[in-house]
């Protein structure tokens, strides 16, 4: 078991520009809320994947693009890996695996505080047979003693040959440099796939509406049910330099419908500043942000939902 610590930095030797370029895909698969998107977001450098104390925020793969030395790297934030009950959860559990598939390596991250646990015990039983390289890293180091950091490493590479184990901090960034120093020496040699300013590949559009619902998990998540889609359905560019931006957030029942919207609108008004507010930021122009909410009932077993969603709809 090789574990690397924030001492270590294997850094390639020589100048970028007599380099050849490497890029390549790696692929963040773990237990729900073990810190994926937030991971993501910090190795990338910007906000590319919504964060909210709700599990399995993440529905399908969202790509986050990063540069380090000479190498790009395409973080793929898989949804977490649960026991499916509903068709919804079966497409997801199927994207995230699918997304290991698809990636030049694969990274499991652990909650350390949580360990081996329930799913994360399924999961490296999944691993066994993944032909690709396999990163294990063990993320919120921070809250756990060392000791109990390294039984949880011998444990996890007693059931899968990880090449490399890692402990981080997705939250204040321990670890994290190492990391990137071994995923950019590891990918193969080749052109960079995306231009380099670019941070992801998600459409704005999409983008939009995956902040709106961060949003509104985070004012609701006590109270709304799992069971909530936003849609961007209007995106106008305006003269003025500003952007008109209409959504509609799907509920099943109209019971779910008051909670979002919320006493005399209190909700939805907060839900809209606040989206509105970090979309400004992002766009860098004025943004009119105008929400709406509807119920569909049984949203969750309509195709077109889940071709929104970037998922693809599970028959049977």
């Amino acid at each position: 078991m090789d574990i690397m610590t924030d001492h270590e930095n294997p850094a390639v030797e020589g100048e970028d520009n007599a380099l050849p370029t490497h890029s390549g895909f790696v692929a963040l698969i773990g237990p729900t809320n073990a810190g994926k998107s937030t991971l993501v977001n910090r190795l990338v450098g910007a906000k590319v994947s919504i964060v909210s104390h709700k599990v399995q925020t993440t529905r399908a793969v969202m790509r986050g693009i990063a540069i380090h030395d000479n190498a790009q790297i395409v973080f793929m934030d898989t949804p977490g890996i649960f026991k499916p009950r509903r068709r919804l959860d079966r497409a997801m559990v199927t994207s995230a695996w699918g997304g290991a598939k698809d990636a030049d390596l694969i990274l499991l991250l652990i909650d350390s505080e949580r360990g081996l646990k329930g799913d994360a015990e399924a999961i490296l039983e999944g691993l066994k047979d993944v032909p690709q390289k396999k990163i294990l890293c063990l993320n919120k180091i921070d809250q756990v003693k060392r000791e109990d950091l390294l039984k949880l490493a011998a444990a996890a590479n007693e059931t899968v040959a990880f090449d490399r184990t890692f402990m981080i901090s997705a939250t204040n960034g321990s670890g994290c440099e190492d990391l990137m120093n071994y995923l950019a020496a590891e990918l193969p040699e080749g052109p960079w796939y995306y231009p380099e300013d670019q941070i992801s590949d998600l459409p704005m559009r999409q983008l939009a509406a995956e902040i709106t619902r961060e949003k509104l998990f985070l004012r609701l998540h006590q109270e709304l049910p799992y069971a909530s889609h936003v849609e961007t359905e209007k995106w106008e560019e305006r003269k003025d330099g500003s952007v008109r931006i209409e959504q509609v957030i799907y509920v099943e029942r109209d019971s779910q419908k008051k909670i979002a919207l919320g006493k005399n609108g209190d909700a939805i008004k907060a839900i809209s500043t606040a989206s509105r507010k970090e979309l400004s930021e992002i766009l860098e122009q004025p943004v009119h942000l105008f929400l709406f909410v509807k119920v569909r009932e049984n949203w969750g077993d309509d195709p077109e939902r889940f071709r929104e969603m970037g998922l693809e709809f599970p028959r049977g």
